[in-house]
């Protein structure tokens, strides 16, 4: 599957530890639920498996989570 520079901007900051899920929201105007069914999308499945344990629970992707620390 070929993949759109727009995607390739997405993937790579969903991937940056430092880059939260609002700061992506802000700059590409996609929702946390829609960055996670890009990925889902566009990466292999053992891919996308890594990224979101990688993910889930990571304080600095979610900045919800930074304001209680």
């Amino acid at each position: 599957m070929k993949k759109n520079s727009k995607e390739m901007d997405i993937i790579g900051m969903a991937w940056a530890d430092k880059i939260s899920f609002d700061e992506i929201k802000k700059k590409t105007g996609f929702s946390e639920k829609d960055v996670i069914n890009i990925m889902r999308r566009t990466l292999k499945k053992n891919s996308y498996i890594l990224w979101r344990k990688r993910v889930r629970g990571r304080i600095t992707k979610h900045r919800k989570l930074m304001k209680l620390y």
